[in-house]
């Protein structure tokens, strides 16, 4: 098969049949590129030359593909995006001046406890940095990192993807939290059986109700009743405080919500290990220069914690 002369191409033309594919509008591929109506009906007439295939018919009011064009569609996506890729790591980054948006795997956990000093950070030294974040299944994160949907990942990762580089940020464990004069959490006759029988709030991020604690409990024989479950950080001071109910948590979580209520810290009466919350990231960034950056700062922040 004889070889086609990219010089004889407009590869402009591609970036004008990916807007057209996502918009199904040439009104609206038009003004995502910045042309006239008229430039991109002609770049248009240009492809079906090119492919010898309408590629997009009016149906109604979109631009619905053809079976040609969604043949395509998605080689066409990949170049460009590695195209953008190579265009995006040649570029230097300066933190104090780009408005480079990061996307962050991250749990209402971890957030809590790492953004306000980052934002804090950002707003001394990289003003036009945002950001988002985005919670994760945790079997989908070496997907999501690879695809750039997300540039780092925050949790526990004990068995991370081979495609992606791990560091640890600090270590954290559990303490117990209960209403301030709650009747049974005493420094004197605070045993695991009494623990074990109060009504506990678990929060989990999975559908069960199995948490560590359990299994701990479950080596002595004990088993607690948990009256709740819940995948929402925020909701424990007031539940808690109000309440006869406990939960563990972790431990840089205790104080802030102890000042939002009147809630009181306890140490637990059985042994939990700690764990490691670490940062995750994908090998294809590993060399980028604003993702290194964004792992650099993320680092200093935790070893402030």
């Amino acid at each position: 098969m004889k070889s086609i002369d990219l010089t004889s191409i407009d590869l402009n033309l591609l970036v004008t049949f990916e807007a057209i594919f996502e918009e199904r509008s040439v009104t609206k591929a038009a003004n995502r590129l910045y042309l006239g109506q008229p430039a991109m009906s002609a770049a248009l007439r240009r492809l079906r030359v090119l492919f010898q295939d309408e590629l997009f018919i009016r149906i109604g009011r979109e631009m619905q593909p053809t079976a040609k064009a969604t043949e395509i569609a998605s080689a066409i996506s990949t170049a460009l995006q590695q195209i953008r890729q190579i265009l995006e790591s040649s570029q230097t980054f300066d933190p104090a001046t780009s408005q480079h948006t990061f996307a962050i795997g991250s749990s209402d956990y971890t957030s809590y406890v790492v953004m306000p000093k980052l934002l804090e950070i950002c707003r001394q030294n990289a003003p036009g940095i945002n950001f988002r974040l985005i919670g994760f299944d945790k079997d989908r994160i070496g997907e999501l990192l690879e695809q750039r949907e997300i540039d780092v990942a925050l949790g526990v990762f004990q068995e991370p993807p081979r495609q992606t580089m791990q560091v640890r940020l600090f270590s954290e464990h559990f303490v117990g939290i209960s209403r301030h004069e709650h009747p049974l959490i005493t420094q004197d006759a605070f045993t695991a059986e009494t623990f074990a029988a109060l009504p506990h709030v678990l929060f989990t991020l999975r559908r069960d109700e199995v948490g560590e604690l359990d299994k701990v409990l479950a080596q002595d024989n004990l088993q607690r009743r948990i009256v709740l479950t819940t995948p929402h950080l925020l909701i424990l001071p007031a539940i808690i405080s109000s309440s006869d109910l406990v939960t563990a948590i972790p431990s840089r979580l205790a104080k802030p919500f102890a000042c939002q209520g009147s809630l009181t810290i306890f140490e637990l009466p059985v042994q939990t290990e700690p764990w490691m919350i670490s940062m995750l990231w994908s090998k294809l960034a590993d060399q980028d220069q604003a993702n290194r950056w964004l792992r650099h700062i993320l680092k200093s922040v935790c070893e402030g914690i």
